[in-house]
């Protein structure tokens, strides 16, 4: 795969990512934990499939005897999907992926304590600038009387990326073990799935309902985890996770022009400092790199 295709791809993950908020915001009747089963649900019904036929019989005996890296990677799948459909039932979409945003910079400090990767300056400097905005963003909810619940749980979200990116980064130089880690994103499917099935009764989802939930669990959800997962094996992990960010802008883009949902000046005010820490210290490891 080419530089460029790997790019041209990583830009289609983040844009695929992206569309969770808006699609959420048209849902009918289904609730917060009907959400997150349904597009669970989905998304492992769809990954049965690609990785069924990509594999065979090879996916099941992949599955029972997947090692530690596996396992783990499935888990923070699980813990991803599961917390970022709930906070965005509970918050607003810009204040769940600025949240998400801080997963390069949480991804960094893991890499330094578990993989021995040294820090330069410029990263605890980002490190810095991006906790004064999220902090920000915190305070000012506060202060508005609004509930800190639903950023709480997508804090969830980077927090358990970094750790499945960690885990991607230590298998990463392996091509076997790499290509191993697809089912991972099946097991979070499922986990993820089966957490939030004695919660969603009784259910209440629509036929339209259904239908975006679908198109979540194949679209939004299946498609862009296992292009991603790939693309570990071909980009560096500062470029993956500078093309992450896109998610960040598409997303509120899509909330602020297809629902309305107008994002409170702390969030930009916020966001802009964490988004302007990460885009100056991934481009100046990019320059480095290149």
């Amino acid at each position: 795969m080419t530089h460029r295709r790997a790019v041209g791809l990583m830009v289609l993950v983040a844009l695929l990512w992206s569309i969770a908020g808006v699609v959420t915001r048209h849902l009918d009747t289904a609730h917060a934990f009907e959400v997150t089963f349904w597009r669970s649900a989905f998304n492992a019904l769809a990954l049965l499939v690609v990785l069924g036929c990509m594999r065979g019989s090879l996916l099941w005996r992949g599955l029972l005897r997947g090692g530690w890296a596996v396992w783990i990677s499935g888990l923070c799948w699980g813990v991803m999907y599961t917390a970022f459909m709930l906070a965005l039932t509970l918050t607003s979409v810009a204040n769940v992926l600025i949240t998400m945003a801080i997963s390069p910079l949480l991804t960094a400090l893991f890499s330094r304590f578990f993989l021995g990767h040294r820090l330069p300056m410029r990263t605890w400097l980002a490190i810095v600038v991006a906790g004064i905005g999220i902090a920000w963003m915190f305070a000012a909810q506060g202060e508005a009387g609004a509930s800190l619940l639903g950023s709480l749980i997508a804090g969830a979200v980077p927090l358990a990326g970094a750790v499945n990116l960690t885990v991607l980064q230590r298998v990463g130089k392996d091509a076997v073990l790499a290509e191993d880690m697809l089912p991972a994103v099946l097991i979070g499917a499922v986990l993820s799935a089966l957490a939030t099935l004695p919660v969603a009764w009784p259910m209440q989802a629509s036929d339209h309902d259904m239908g975006l939930l679908a198109l979540l669990g194949v679209v939004q959800l299946a498609i862009p985890c296992l292009l991603m997962v790939r693309l570990t094996r071909e980009l560096p992990a500062p470029e993956v996770s500078l093309l992450a960010l896109l998610e960040v802008v598409f997303g509120v883009t899509w909330a602020w022009v297809g629902v309305g949902e107008t994002p409170a000046s702390s969030v930009l005010l916020g966001g802009g400092l964490v988004l302007a820490a990460l885009v100056v210290n991934e481009l100046l490891v990019l320059r480095r790199v290149s």
